[in-house]
């Protein structure tokens, strides 16, 4: 299933933001050509070299594509990604605010070109307003959206473990850019996609919001339980394990009580009848949860809850996630070649499908003499601007 095959995309992109969104694309079939700095490329292929020597971050998002490399301060390689762009589809460019307009790439001067350009711009605070020249980084745009005032527990904060803000801005770079796609092959029109970190996070924290509408308390920082629904969260069985679990609706709290709890009374107790009264005295029911759990193995927790039914997870580490016996169930790891050798790397999410596409991820300039060949120009000509570090 690849129904972007036929799509050409370049994308001037760094970090996480625009390579995720653009490698999504790819999986789906579509071209993507990767324009980067000659020498040195994306900054995070330097991150770390946790990849057989390449960076994590680096090999997770830029499978599929091709690496072309341009000094687009240079004339001759800025007139190199005009023609490129004059027959591409999507443009997608995270340069630092501002940088691409000021080179000519917004969207009114290339679609002047190729009206039928679908130009995607993701920043951090998006076009116009106060902070649309502001510098940001995920952990930056964390602490803007107010992700970081509900992650942590009482006493610290702490950020997501993951690039959130980077992930959701790169998730909404390519929906909407599929749904501008689509909207071309009505009107044969391309469309201006401008996706703010920001706006992406507080999307995502539209429970927290709400939750504090008009002034209301916030929800508090409860660790990794949820701050709201309980019981809902780690608790520790006999062997020291932690098992995470959750409580979602009257009929499942008065199963928990008689099948887990062994105190069948317990559901209707004024203090814990109904979420709110149960998270009001979480502390207290804290206390008896826990230790029927601490009367447990992990192993005899999971069965007995999945009698219940509710729901319950282990508590893996990254070394485990490899290892999952419902992703290797599915088929989900695949292998794909990078300039250091063969990696595991997951199948698309959703796509159902035994041959995903799984390209290599690309060296840095690996592209560039064939792209430039493509064009039109001469081997002369190519060899003098590789030689002149242009390209």
């Amino acid at each position: 299933m690849q129904p972007l095959r036929g799509i050409t995309v370049v994308s001037l992109e760094q970090a996480i933001a625009a390579p995720y969104a653009t490698r999504h694309l790819a999986d789906l079939g579509a071209r993507v050509i990767k324009v980067e700095r000659p020498g040195t490329g994306d900054f995070a292929r330097a991150y770390d070299s946790r990849v057989n020597g390449l960076s994590s971050h680096f090999v997770w998002v830029n499978r599929n594509k091709e690496s072309l490399t341009l000094d687009i301060k240079d004339p001759r390689s800025m007139d190199v990604l005009r023609r490129l762009l004059a027959d591409a589809d999507v443009f997608v460019q995270n340069l630092a605010p501002g940088a691409a307009a000021r080179a000519g790439l917004g969207f009114d001067d290339l679609t002047a070109a190729n009206p039928g350009l679908i130009v995607c711009d993701i920043s951090g605070y998006g076009a116009g307003g106060p902070y649309a020249s502001k510098k940001a980084y995920d952990l930056m745009v964390q602490s803007e959206s107010g992700l970081l005032s509900v992650t942590g527990t009482d006493d610290e904060m702490a950020k997501v473990g993951i690039s959130v803000s980077d992930i959701a801005a790169g998730v909404y770079a390519y929906s909407s850019i599929l749904a501008a796609l689509l909207e071309r092959g009505r009107t044969g029109v391309g469309s201006h996609v401008d996706v703010s970190m920001l706006e992406a996070t507080v999307e995502w924290m539209g429970f927290p919001l709400y939750y504090a509408y008009g002034g209301a308390e916030p929800p508090p920082r409860a660790g990794a339980a949820h701050a709201t629904i309980y019981p809902y969260g780690p608790f520790v069985a006999g062997d020291g394990k932690v098992v995470m679990m959750s409580i979602q609706n009257e009929r499942e709290w008065a199963a928990f009580c008689d099948r887990f709890l062994g105190q069948p009374e317990l559901a209707g107790h004024p203090d814990y009848a109904g979420n709110a009264v149960r998270n009001a005295h979480r502390e207290a029911l804290g206390s008896i949860v826990s230790q029927r759990f601490a009367e447990l193995t992990s192993a005899e927790a999971i069965e007995l809850l999945g009698a219940v039914p509710a729901a319950n997870a282990r508590v893996n580490t990254v070394a485990e996630v490899w290892e999952h016996p419902q992703l290797a169930a599915r088929g989900r790891w695949h292998e794909i070649r990078t300039p250091a050798g063969p990696v595991a790397s997951l199948a698309p999410p959703g796509l159902v499908t035994d041959e995903p596409r799984m390209d290599p991820v690309p060296d840095l300039g690996e592209h560039t003499r064939a792209i430039l060949g493509e064009l039109g120009l001469t081997d002369g000509e190519i060899d003098e601007l590789m030689a002149e570090g242009v390209a």
